[in-house]
């Protein structure tokens, strides 16, 4: 997986800035915790931080070839999953091989073909090369956006980096936050709209899922490379079920391929289900072992409970039911009140977000859940992307949210996530929410991509799905990828691959819900591998504890950051608001109201690991 940084400055000497390349390449550290590396020129710094995880020896970063016309060399982070097929066909061409690493695949493609090189990559991959022959910095981002990539403009060059700390700890970036980094702040965690290329921090953008941004003494240039487009449908259901099902099977199978201990996120959910019993099959058709499940579960209560109000039914039954049936080495990962609560496991989680406003105790749980697998695995495959892909969540099939003319998921989120309780007055009146949601549901509108002759229904639900695919998934995405590297836990999304998000979005919606129960072709395509039990579940929501203990923890530290008093955290809530939940009884509040207690307690801790500057 790996965590990258570097520096491009053409008006200055990068050797005599070493010091400071270190210091942002640091900060990858545990994205990248088995190897580190630093290559530097006159004016370029490449920085690595590797999770082994092909190729454990050969595979070091920076990777470097030599010309007669200077060094090209790469810092890459991600799995590029066919690359043996890129490989023969470049032994084609006449390159040679000293590794077996998908790293040197890249870096010979672009030899090759140039930055073009990433039209040929199928997988989840965020990189940076650099070409000493003419001094150009590339920066490249997966199709689907699982791999984050950042980068920060300087009067003379580019700083970039995996995360924004390795930008940050830079002292030429400014921590400022202005107007319109709370809006897109709060954007996320209110509205699960991640406006495409936009950071949070001023002067800080973030790389386009499938573009390219080039560098070079003229300035910034920014390409498309890949984009999501329609095309007319021509296979009939049963077709398209078969394909569906070659399309996962193949991407699990070439997800599958490690070096390393490999297993699978399990929640007894259609999507994780059929992820877990393909992987069980190929598993033991290419090794003879059970692979590993995990699941995550709460001491106490159940955990039937969730972030938009009463699960209809607890994860681990149908957990069970397929570990069973699919014949998988099953655990279930038990967190209790205390530890979600803890705030040194919210402090790790903002950190690694380098933002608040995150998912309270579900990025808690993510994050717990993720360093109990490292103990056992370095590799999980997980089921991202299903719901946004084959129609999964209930709003889809809404007739008020299919017209509601604003993101359709957004009146759900907004009456549960705690943000609307959380501003002071005037600052909501300043960031003017809605309208910002507003404008950047217009802006995506005017992406989506037609296909002559398509009726007004089938219309709209291409757009709810293109919506759902470019904006909600990548909130998600994004947290998948921060608590899972924190804990140096590599994850990868399957319904991510780029042939079957093509494919899948461009099937009628008819298709997707013709056996009447929702997201049909992936539940007809799978239903051979998966117990009655998970064939008929419903779908529910990540799951979030329900202990009173927890919420109670939440109040006290709250309370505590009222009555000290002394947090810039306290500039930017409505206190007189937050101090009635804070002395309310806890099994009595909301979800809201929780929600608003994780919220103020995460922009504390922001405040203090960062510092940042507010300007409005």
């Amino acid at each position: 997986m790996c965590g990258i940084a570097g520096w491009v400055a053409y008006r200055h000497d990068l050797t005599e800035q070493r010091r400071t390349a270190e210091a942002m390449t640091g900060t990858m550290a545990c994205r990248g915790p088995d190897d580190e590396g630093l290559w530097t020129a006159a004016h370029a710094a490449m920085g690595h931080r590797r999770l082994a995880v092909i190729d454990l020896p050969g595979g070091r970063q920076p990777m470097t070839v030599e010309t007669p016309d200077g060094p090209v060399v790469l810092i890459y982070t991600g799995e590029c999953y066919n690359y043996t097929e890129l490989r023969d066909e470049l032994r084609g061409r006449g390159h040679h091989f000293l590794t077996a690493s998908d790293t040197e695949v890249v870096l010979r493609g672009y030899l090759e073909w140039g930055a073009s090189v990433a039209e040929r990559l199928n997988g989840m991959y965020a990189f940076a090369l650099w070409d000493g022959r003419d001094e150009q910095l590339f920066l490249v981002r997966d199709r689907m956006g699982v791999k984050p990539l950042y980068y920060y403009p300087t009067a003379d060059g580019v700083l970039f980096g995996s995360e924004p700390k390795a930008i940050l700890v830079n002292p030429l970036a400014e921590r400022v936050v202005t107007a319109d980094g709370l809006r897109e702040l709060f954007g996320c965690v209110l509205g699960f709209v991640k406006t495409p290329g936009e950071a949070v921090w001023r002067g800080m953008r973030e790389v386009v899922p499938g573009t390219v941004v080039r560098v070079d003494r003229g300035g910034l240039h920014v390409s498309a490379y890949w984009k999501l487009g329609a095309r007319r449908h021509t296979d009939d259901i049963p077709t398209t079920v078969r394909r569906v099902r070659e399309l996962v099977g193949d991407t699990v199978r070439r997800q599958l391929v490690a070096d390393v201990e490999s297993g699978v996120l399990l929640s007894g959910g259609l999507d994780s289900s059929a992820i877990a019993a393909l992987s069980a099959q190929i598993f033991r058709e290419t090794t003879g072992e059970r692979i590993r499940t995990y699941s995550v579960a709460f001491a106490g209560r159940d955990g039937n409970g969730g972030p938009y109000g009463v699960r209809a039914t607890p994860d681990l039954p149908f957990a069970h039911d397929l570990a069973a049936h699919a014949g998988t080495d099953h655990r279930d990962v038990v967190l209790d009140a205390s530890a979600l609560a803890d705030a040194a496991v919210r402090r790790a989680t903002v950190g690694a977000r380098d933002l608040p406003l995150n998912l309270g105790d579900m990025d808690s749980s993510l994050y717990l859940l993720c360093s109990e697998i490292r103990k056992q695995s370095t590799v999980v495959l997980s089921g991202e992307a299903a719901d946004e892909l084959f129609g999964g969540y209930r709003w889809f099939h809404d007739p008020g949210a299919q017209q509601s003319g604003i993101f359709p998921w957004l009146e759900t989120f907004s009456s549960q996530t705690g943000a609307t309780l959380l501003l002071e007055p005037s600052l909501a009146d300043t960031l003017d929410l809605r309208g910002h949601f507003a404008a950047r549901y217009q802006e995506a509108l005017a992406e989506v991509p037609a296909v002559d002759g398509e009726d007004a229904h089938a219309r709209r639900m291409r757009e709810i799905s293109y919506l759902h695919l470019t904006r909600f998934v990548r909130v998600l995405l994004d947290r998948k990828d921060r608590m899972s590297m924190a804990a140096g836990l590599e994850v990868r999304v399957p319904f991510c691959d780029h042939r079957l998000v093509d494919y899948v979005f461009n099937a009628p919606w008819s298709y997707k819900t013709y056996d009447g129960m929702g997201k049909s072709l992936l539940r007809q395509a799978t239903k051979d591998l998966l117990p009655e039990s998970v064939m008929r579940r419903v779908k529910v929501p990540y799951p979030s504890t329900q202990d009173p203990g927890y919420i109670a923890e939440l109040q006290r530290q709250s309370g505590d950051v009222l009555r000290e008093g002394n947090s810039e955290a306290l500039n930017l809530v409505d206190c007189e608001r937050l101090r009635k939940i804070t002395v309310a009884e806890p099994e009595a509040l909301q979800q809201s109201q929780r929600a608003a207690l994780e919220r103020v307690l995460e922009l504390d801790a922001w405040f203090d690991l960062w510092q940042p500057t507010i300007h409005l």
